[in-house]
């Protein structure tokens, strides 16, 4: 397993000098993030965040995200262009020796939030998912707007892509996913880059979008569209943990198997409620994930790829992006690679005491 971290690039607070101290830190998730959605990024751009990273002496483990243009999500006439433009990003990508890219099917918008300093009885604040409240909001006004989202639409033309997803069914919505899909992979098979698509965080439909990878069967339906093992998954415990539906150490056990686990999101959710949950440190006691049983599934598949701590609180009064932090997520990485010792050792152990019967 490769310990890794997310960093928001030059304006982010959370510098690379400080991300290197943390024990066992070896890759960066990052992206170009100043080119807009559906163009395709230069190998210079690729290179200067390469060598950015690695003059810290770190290595840039995987890109997140290479974002998919709402004509490709939506069926329309301009998709092909926008796919070249992707696969022109991976080539260029490949080129530059990234292996990783992560990305996600989710429409108009990404992970969805209700509150993003919700105070926990320690005193942390985090982020938190209250079904009622955003039951109550309305993002197609246009005036809303929360971290995760594409911020690059001009003014009403939320609005406008909420009239149009209105039209499509999710059936549709598979069918042009799928478009992509067939499109995009054997290009990333080919050149040897395997993409981790990211569960929809939360993991259901809200505000009448279609959101179709929240489930094990709709992972299985959608890793079938391209049987190859370039075409996987991100494994987010957090989006896929908010479902209490969902058996994350099965799950991980039955994608790992098939060799299509490619990257990991580590971190926690308490679940509140029906379709709510809240934000913890990464401690399993705190939430609702057993950290202890991922790790120890992920150990059992022999998974070797990167894995970050994902989303963490705001402490030690430390301002900055919601959920991303340096402090809590720094105690996650640690906490994380605590239990990955553990468990790999005992593994070892067990092994070795067979071997000698």
């Amino acid at each position: 397993m490769e310990l890794t971290f997310r960093w928001y690039g030059a304006d982010d607070p959370v510098r690379l000098d400080y991300i290197r101290q943390i024990p066992g830190m070896r890759g960066i998730v990052s992206a170009v993030y100043d080119v807009p959605v559906g163009e395709s990024w230069s190998r210079e751009r690729i290179r200067g965040l390469k060598e950015t990273v690695e003059a810290h002496g770190l290595r840039l483990a995987v890109i997140e995200s290479v974002p998919v243009h709402e004509d490709i999500k939506l069926g329309l006439a301009g998709r092909d262009r926008y796919i070249d433009n992707y696969v022109a990003t991976l080539r260029n990508l490949a080129a530059e020796g990234i292996r990783t890219v992560c990305y996600n099917v989710m429409p108009v918008f990404d992970w969805t939030r209700s509150k993003l300093d919700h105070v926990l009885p320690d005193g942390s604040t985090t982020l938190i998912y209250e079904d009622d409240v955003i039951q109550q909001m309305d993002p197609a006004s246009g005036t809303l707007r929360l971290p995760g989202w594409d911020t690059s639409y001009l003014d009403g033309e939320a609005g406008r892509l909420f009239e149009r997803y209105r039209s499509i069914g999710e059936e549709q919505y598979w069918e042009n996913i799928a478009y992509f899909v067939q499109r995009v992979m054997p290009e990333a098979a080919e050149l040897g880059i395997r993409m981790a698509v990211h569960p929809d965080d939360p993991p259901w439909p809200i505000f009448g979008l279609p959101r179709i990878l929240g489930r094990e069967e709709q992972f299985a339906r959608y890793l079938s569209l391209f049987d190859h093992p370039a075409h996987g998954m991100c494994f987010c415990t957090g989006s896929l943990g908010s479902d209490s539906a969902n058996d994350l150490p099965q799950m991980i056990r039955q994608f790992g198997s098939m060799g299509r686990i490619h990257f990991v999101h580590a971190r926690n959710v308490r679940v509140t409620g029906c379709r709510s949950f809240q934000e913890t440190a990464h401690l399993s006691s705190s939430g609702s994930v057993d950290m202890t049983a991922v790790m120890r599934a992920l150990a059992d598949i022999g998974y070797t790829g990167p894995l970050r701590s994902d989303h963490g609180r705001m402490i030690w009064g430390e301002q900055g992006r919601p959920g991303y932090g340096l402090y809590d997520r720094a105690l996650g990485a640690v906490y994380l690679n605590g239990i990955w010792e553990a468990v790999t050792k005992c593994s070892e152990a067990s092994r070795a005491s067979h071997s000698a019967k």
